[in-house]
C-alpha cells in the first residue's frame, strides 16, 4: 500500500476531490467546500454592499486567506485603497461611457457615469466527486439602470492534493449596441493578501479613467513576501503591460509557500492578453486593454452589435507550494482544451 501511495505521489496522478457546493441563501451566497474544506463562496450581497457579484473570501487547501479583507472583513496592516478590489471579480471599466470596474460605494455617482452588474439569479448547482459547477446570471446596467449586456457565467471548482482550481467562462451578450473602448482597467482580477504584495519601496498615485486619483502609499515590508514570474520568465513589476499566456503570483504567508496563477484561454479576444499585475496586491488580465499597455502601438476598440455575444475564458489556481513553470505550462495547456 505504501509502495502504491509512493508512485502515485511520483507520478503526479493525485486524485480528485469532492466539491460540495451549499446554497446559503440567507446569507446571499453560495460556499464552495473541496475535500470538506472551505475554498470561496460565490456572494451576491446586492448593490448597497458590492457593485457586483464576486468570489470572497478565497483560502488554500490549508485555510490560509489569500485575498484581502478591507473593505468587507478589515485584517490589521491591509492595504485601504481601491474598495471596489473586492475578491475574485470580472468586470471592466469602459462600456459604452459607463464604468464598471471603479464602481463602489465610496465614489461620487453625481460627477461620473458607473455602471452596476447586478445579480439575476443561481441557475444551476451540481456537487461532484471531482468538481463542483455553478452557473449564474447577471445583468449589466448603466447609471440610468439600462440594460447594456447580459452576463451568463459557469464556474468550475475541483482540488487536487493542495492545489485549488476555479475556471470562470463568462458570456456576454449586448442587448445593445455595446463599444467597450480599449482602457486599462479590466478584466479578469483578484485581489491578494497584504504578504502576497510585492515589497513597496516609494508612494504611488493611480488614476482612473475619470480622473480619480487613489493615493497607494508605502507601508512596512516586514512579511511581505510575493513576486510575479510570467510565462515567458518576465518577473517583479516587470510583468506588468506584459502580453503573457500566464502568470504566477507566489509568495509565503507563516511558514505556507503560495502561488496564484492566472491563465488565460485560447479562444479569448485579444490572447495572449496583457496583464494588469500590480504590486501592491491587484492581479489582473485585461484582454481589451492593448493601447494603455503597448503605448499606442497597438489598439484594440472591441464591440458588440446588438444581439452578439463574446465568452471570456479565464483558468485560477490557489496552491500550497510554490508552483514550476512546468506545472503552469501542463495546466494551461489542460485548461486549452476547455470549449
Amino acid at each position: 500500500m505504501a509502495i502504491a501511495a509512493f508512485s502515485l505521489a511520483v507520478s503526479g496522478l493525485v486524485q480528485a476531490q469532492k466539491v460540495d457546493l451549499v446554497d446559503n441563501k440567507k446569507e446571499k451566497k453560495v460556499e464552495v467546500n473541496i475535500d470538506g474544506k472551505p475554498f470561496t463562496s460565490y456572494f451576491y450581497p446586492g448593490e448597497d454592499v458590492l457593485k457586483k457579484a464576486v468570489l470572497y473570501p478565497v483560502m488554500t487547501a490549508k485555510g490560509t486567506l489569500v485575498t484581502r479583507g478591507w473593505p468587507l472583513d478589515p485584517r490589521p496592516g491591509e492595504r485601504i485603497d481601491h474598495p471596489h478590489h473586492v475578491g475574485i471579480w470580472l468586470n471592466y471599466e469602459n462600456v459604452n461611457d459607463n464604468d464598471y470596474w471603479n464602481n463602489s460605494n465610496a465614489v461620487d455617482h453625481v460627477k461620473h457615469a458607473y455602471g452596476t452588474i447586478k445579480h439575476t439569479g443561481i441557475a444551476s448547482i451540481k456537487s461532484g466527486k471531482d468538481k463542483g459547477e455553478l452557473t449564474v446570471t447577471a445583468d449589466w446596467v448603466d447609471r440610468d439602470g439600462k440594460l447594456t449586456l447580459q452576463e451568463k457565467t459557469t464556474y468550475i471548482f475541483s482540488g487536487k492534493g493542495t492545489t485549488r482550481t476555479v475556471d470562470r467562462l463568462t458570456t456576454l451578450t449586448a442587448v445593445i449596441d455595446a463599444a467597450m473602448p480599449d482602457v486599462k482597467d479590466g478584466m479578469f482580477a483578484i485581489r491578494v493578501a497584504r504578504e502576497l504584495e510585492l515589497p513597496s519601496t516609494k508612494p504611488e498615485i493611480f488614476t482612473d479613467a475619470s480622473g480619480i486619483a487613489t493615493k497607494v502609499p508605502t507601508l512596512n515590508n516586514e512579511g511581505i513576501t510575493g513576486n510575479y514570474r510570467n510565462s515567458n520568465g518576465v518577473t517583479g513589476e516587470d510583468v506588468w503591460a506584459k502580453r503573457a499566456v500566464w502568470c504566477n503570483l507566489t509568495g509565503k504567508i507563516k511558514d505556507e509557500d503560495i502561488s496564484i496563477a492566472i491563465i488565460d484561454h485560447p479562444k479569448n479576444v485579444g490572447y495572449p492578453a496583457y496583464f494588469h499585475a500590480r504590486g501592491y496586491g491587484l492581479f489582473a488580465v485585461n484582454p481589451l486593454g492593448q493601447e494603455a499597455f503597448s503605448d499606442g502601438k497597438e489598439v484594440l476598440n472591441f464591440k458588440l452589435k446588438k444581439g452578439e455575444s463574446t465568452t471570456f475564458r479565464y483558468r485560477l489556481v490557489v496552491a500550497s507550494e510554490h508552483l514550476s513553470d512546468a506545472s503552469i505550462n501542463a495546466m494551461a495547456a489542460d485548461f486549452a482544451k476547455v470549449k
